[in-house]
């Protein structure tokens, strides 16, 4: 049989499915039956817990009156699991749903699920279901739109990020949003809404003429809260009668006259997939606009801009989250925005800092794909001026090591995650990326990649790494003793990944003396070693083992087979006996503890 791709097209329409045919017998999903249901549910509703005899009969009714539906079920499980756990709460719950036809009972759960919301989950879930059908919604962005949009709930501004995340995971426990895939240290990286979910939303939204009244939290006086926002969603029809009207309100059908002085706007980042001629012409003329996503629209080739591009940015003073493609970015276009957040910036040249920088003292993300640290003579010496406080995640910075002192630490006092390039280390003997381990105590995530030709300079780089580091990610180094050493003193490392790695005169790599207690991640890509000697005390905690391009490995240490934490070993491109070690471990698993604890997985395609 010859290898080839395979296409599997799912629908809830079976006039579609009737149409392919044509190719091949289509497969009809069947309704679950009672048992199925109810034991679905008791799933959603009481994880690892099992449900009180005195709510089973009442429980076995709800999933009874779910019909068979897979989303309803897991949706009612959402409401039912906030409610209180009395039988005549329940009772009265499914007497509700038994009144419901099989089709309104999907938007009756999405409806109840939503009705069921605070504020706040609201606004954040309409906000979700304007996204394109089936897209795949990076969360790092998705939580920092929320921000920006004064959607999260939270009285202390340091948090932010937390509240946001918690917003998420609230969403995802009551299955009003899809995990679509996760991080190494099981944190949501991307997420999708169902298409049934998205429907709802985009009609609730159509229902309130793209409107809604947001409470912002007002973190200096809790108590007290801001008074509700008027905000209107940017959408085609408007567009389509703003151009019209020379982009003037005044005329609008769609805003009412009483709304003009008031009303503010969200600019989402899949508006701009529209066909608006003239953005900023548009943007520029309504009141308030928090976020500006301008990443899928390359602004070289808008001459408007790139003719003027301060004066087009000019007028945005409100902008919290602030991306585009460039070709060359100037820092002084966005100085004027106190209130920016969130900066991102795809450009093909290569940015230099600029004394701007530090007028945007609210900064909390910084993104920029090209970024080098120049330092001014007047930003030498240590001052408030020259200090972002707020910064968060920064990266990815071009550096050289030269530049890596004290004069660069104490500007990023409150860093937790950090992407570095060092492009140049000559002459510089004994030099440490960071003075102490004790500097930058709150940085959490640390990705650092040096240039070609590093491996073969020995003895300059002195290891030393923030101790509360949890996810560490090394490329092109040279890794010596000391380094492994540093490595494994770091307590707090749940993930570590290694790229493009190198060995001084033997290609092996010896961690028997060391212990990598919490290490519970660990990746190995083009890792220059044939011999991998490890004792069963050195990864104590590790689940995942993932081994890429690693063609001169001979074997895992059978060692291995004694973690009995670890789940899963992935291989990709590697020697067959390196992959044959991993099947052995796994059969010396199943050998000694009677079941299949370890999974292995070999691509067969390399």
């Amino acid at each position: 049989m010859e290898k080839g791709s395979r296409i599997m097209v799912t629908t809830r329409l079976q006039e579609v499915a009737t149409q392919i045919k044509e190719l091949t017998d289509p497969y009809f999903l069947r309704f679950l039956d009672e048992k199925e249901s109810w034991e679905l549910l008791q799933k959603k509703v009481f994880q690892c817990e099992s449900c009180p005899l005195e709510l089973q009969e009442a429980g076995f009714e709800v999933a009874k009156n779910c019909k068979g539906l897979p989303l309803v079920i897991v949706l009612n499980a959402g409401i039912i699991a906030q409610k209180e756990r009395q039988v005549s709460v329940w009772e009265d719950f499914a007497k509700d749903l038994s009144s419901h036809g099989l089709e309104e009972q999907s938007m009756k759960a999405v409806q109840s699920s939503y009705d069921y919301l605070g504020d706040h989950l609201k606004h954040c879930l309409l906000y979700i279901g304007y996204f394109p059908e089936d897209y795949n919604i990076p969360v790092s962005d998705l939580l920092k739109l929320w921000i920006a949009e004064e959607f999260v709930l939270n009285i202390d501004t340091e948090n932010l990020e937390k509240a946001s995340k918690d917003h998420l995971n609230d969403l995802v426990n009551r299955s009003l949003l899809m995990v679509s895939k996760r991080r190494s240290n099981g944190d949501v990286k991307y997420c999708m809404v169902h298409d049934l979910v998205r429907e709802f939303c985009l009609s609730t939204l159509k229902e309130e003429e793209f409107k809604q009244h947001v409470v912002p939290c007002n973190s200096s006086q809790p108590s007290y809260p801001k008074d509700p926002r008027l905000c209107m969603y940017i959408h085609d029809k408007l567009v389509n009668q703003l151009e019209l009207h020379g982009y003037s309100l005044d005329n609008i059908p769609l805003v009412e006259s009483e709304e003009k002085e008031y009303l503010e706007f969200i600019a989402h980042p899949r508006f701009y997939a529209s066909r608006c001629m003239d953005l900023f012409s548009l943007l520029v003329n309504l009141r308030f606009i928090r976020v500006l996503h301008l990443l899928d629209i390359n602004l070289e080739s808008a001459w408007e801009f790139q003719s003027s591009p301060a004066s087009k940015l000019e007028k945005l003073t409100h902008l919290k989250y602030l991306a585009i493609f460039v070709k060359k970015f100037d820092f002084k276009w966005v100085s004027h925005m106190s209130d920016l957040q969130t900066l991102r910036v795809h450009s093909h040249q290569r940015i230099k800092t600029s004394p701007d920088i530090w007028k945007m003292m609210k900064l909390r993300h910084v993104d920029i794909s090209e970024f080098s640290f120049i330092w001014d003579d007047s930003e030498q010496e240590e001052s408030s001026h020259t200090v972002l406080g707020n910064l968060k995640t920064f990266g990815k910075c071009r550096i050289s090591v030269a530049d890596m002192n004290r004069k660069f630490w104490w500007r990023f006092p409150n860093l937790e995650e950090l992407r570095l390039s060092i492009v140049n280390f000559h002459d510089m003997p004994n030099h440490s990326l960071f003075p102490t381990p004790e500097i930058h105590n709150q940085l959490q995530s640390l990705e650092i990649s040096f240039p070609i030709g590093f491996s073969k300079s020995i003895g300059w780089f002195k290891s030393v790494f923030p101790l509360n580091l949890k996810v560490l990610s090394l490329a092109g180094i040279l890794l010596t003793e000391e380094i492994v050493s540093s490595i494994a003193a770091l307590q707090k490392l749940e993930t570590l990944k290694l790229f493009f790695i190198h060995f001084t005169d033997n290609p092996q790599w010896d961690v028997t003396k060391h212990e990598f207690n919490a290490l519970k991640y660990l990746k190995l890509e083009q890792v220059d070693m044939n011999q991998w000697d490890s004792s069963e005390t050195s990864f104590p905690e590790l689940e995942k083992l993932v081994i890429k391009d690693c063609e001169q490995l001979e074997e895992i240490p059978s060692s291995f087979a004694d973690i009995e934490t670890l789940r899963l070993i992935k291989m990709v491109n590697c020697s067959k006996s390196a992959g044959d070690s991993a099947q052995s471990i796994k059969k010396d698993v199943e050998y000694t503890q009677g079941y299949e604890r370890l999974q292995v997985l070999i691509p067969k395609n390399y």
